[in-house]
């Protein structure tokens, strides 16, 4: 290791300038070259100068569907770990929104499977309605309910929330997601989404309804993982501990698991 009067220099920076002192000119470019490639393994901060972009160097994403059409999205990486390390809650009377494909994932004891859509048409709902004005569904009726990606499509998201805890049991458990860093949908739901979240609002906004102590907030991703995710790279293009490498100043993904409070009925 090096040092300057500016600071730590790298190994490689010190190995560069003794490679180009001792070689002959038409040996500089491919000491250069080297070292560039030696220092990718480095934790320090590149050169400026020494950053190479390749395929990222662009003004458009590679996917503007979040990577469905290289693979699975990286955010949905997170969100299934999610409902996997939490499978025990998902059971007895079960809502999810849009359609059931986790429920049935990852509830074993599942022993009813309600879907919830905002409007008429979708084949899988069963109940249909607003949930900042839900009334027609009746308080205490779920023991879990699966809301992916959902609250940030909703501008009243505290009157969401209050019919979310209304309609748990008691005991019941909420099982949410909602993005952090993301691309915005320019389709179909271009015209709704309203909110990005941080781990700080998402737990202030749950716990005005859930209360103190009854909600697990958490936040996954780093620089990496936003940066491929905005890019609409996919998960299979990552590697497990790149995925799984947490920086707090970068939640790609923010997850909350809010119980109501009271006991669940012996099942």
């Amino acid at each position: 290791m090096a040092l300057s009067a500016s600071g730590v220099v790298s190994v490689g920076q010190a190995l560069t300038g003794r490679l180009e002192r001792a070689a002959p000119v038409n040996l500089r470019d491919w000491s250069r070259r080297f070292v560039r490639r030696w220092t990718q393994h480095e934790t320090t901060v590149p050169p400026v100068g020494w950053v190479r972009f390749g395929s990222l160097r662009r003004v458009t994403p590679i996917s503007r569907s979040w990577g469905f059409d290289r693979g699975r999205p990286i955010d949905r990486y997170y969100i299934e770990n999610f409902l996997a390390q939490h499978a025990d809650d998902i059971r007895g009377r079960v809502l999810e929104i849009g359609d059931a494909t986790y429920t049935l994932r990852f509830g074993d004891r599942v022993t009813r499977s309600d879907v919830l859509h905002v409007t008429a048409g979708n084949p899988h709902a069963t109940i249909v309605g607003d949930l900042t004005k839900a009334e027609h569904i009746p308080s205490d009726t779920f023991d879990c309910i699966i809301l992916t990606q959902t609250l940030h499509l909703i501008y009243d998201v505290r009157a969401a929330i209050a019919t979310l805890h209304r309609i748990l049991k008691p005991g019941g458990v909420l099982l949410a997601t909602v993005p952090g860093i993301s691309q915005i949908d320019r389709y179909e739901w271009r015209d709704s989404w309203y909110w990005a979240f941080t781990t700080l609002s998402t737990r202030r906004m749950l716990e005005e309804s859930f209360g103190d102590g009854g909600v697990d907030v958490e936040a996954f991703g780093n620089v990496l993982t936003a940066a491929a995710f905005l890019y609409g790279l996919a998960t299979e293009e990552l590697e497990r501990n790149e995925l799984d490498y947490w920086d707090a100043p970068y939640p790609l993904l923010i997850t909350a698991r809010a119980r109501k409070r009271g006991s669940r009925q012996a099942e």
